[in-house]
């Protein structure tokens, strides 16, 4: 992002330990036979680039160096933010797609985290959405990688409640917001939850049809938003689905939005498939109303 200014090599290192004394503990998951997935994740230790800075906003790639891999992120803040994003991006989504608007929110007073999480094809190792790999890991006691991202996640909430102290929301487009649910769902400590052209992945429907029963479907539920949107309420939620919607069809995000408790909202947005300058004016304009901000 914008390296044509990126402030000539100056590196900032941060320690997170808030929270640790003695030995760092490690990361560790369950699930319930309800198959609701809950995670206690290791702090993370990191190392920040600033990209830019100027009067209004600063813009900085901070590498997240969790147990299980190097996490790459992409901040862009004013300097006494009103709100927090972490936003996980859609299937190929890159950051540099995204600069615009993560500059809009900053303007806005948000601070806005691209987090780009493992397996998209960004800087972030991993493999493509795969729950037969994920459930193979899981049946041997070891961290699919679907859960890992929902780690990441509630790391890089924990970073920005340190650094900030204020309100932090998951949000995502398309099959992010799919892993942005879980993580709101998981971590009671996100303010709330923003889905953007998403739906269940369909999978527990798929191994119940099939006749499955036991661990896979116990996994299958544990991958799905729609069994966490309820665990979210009484923090909000907002779904935006397109009426044409050409990948998710607007009814799949209709009944995903049915699953959340209150207070939840549901806006048709104009265009296509996945977050658009609609949508941001939209969250913006919902959260200037909300926190007294500029936008």
């Amino acid at each position: 992002m914008r390296k044509d200014i990126i402030a000539a090599g100056f590196l900032v290192f941060f320690i997170a330990l808030a929270g640790c004394t003695g030995q760092q503990a490690s990361s560790s998951y369950s699930v319930d036979s309800r198959g609701i997935l809950s995670v206690s994740c290791a702090p993370a230790t990191t190392r920040e680039e600033i990209l830019f800075k100027n009067d209004t906003y600063t813009q900085t790639r901070i590498i997240q160096h969790t147990q299980t891999g190097d996490v790459v992120t992409y901040l862009s803040a004013p300097q006494n933010p009103e709100v927090a994003i972490v936003y996980v991006p859609g299937a190929g989504e890159k950051p540099a797609g995204h600069e615009e608007r993560m500059v809009e929110y900053a303007r806005a007073g948000y601070a806005f985290l691209f987090v780009d999480i493992r397996g998209n094809g960004g800087e972030t190792p991993g493999y493509t959405f795969n729950p037969q790999k994920d459930f193979s890991l899981f049946e041997k006691d070891d961290w699919p990688q679907y859960y890992l991202t929902v780690c990441d996640l509630v790391v890089s909430q924990e970073m920005l409640s340190r650094r900030f102290g204020i309100p932090v929301y998951a949000m995502g487009s398309s099959n992010g917001s799919r892993y942005a649910a879980v993580a709101a769902g998981v971590d009671p400590a996100f303010a709330g939850y923003v889905g953007i052209s998403t739906s269940d992945w369909g999978v527990q429907d798929a191994v119940i049809r099939q006749g499955y029963t036991g661990n896979l479907v116990r996994f299958a539920a544990s991958i799905e938003p729609g069994t966490y949107l309820q665990y979210i309420s009484p923090r909000p939620v907002w779904i935006f689905h397109a009426v044409d919607d050409p990948v998710i069809p607007f009814e799949e995000g209709k009944k995903l939005f049915e699953r959340a408790g209150e207070p939840k909202t549901f806006i048709e947005f104009s265009d296509g498939h996945g977050i658009n300058p609609d949508v941001d004016d939209r969250i913006i304009m919902q959260w200037a109303q909300i926190y007294g901000t500029q936008g």
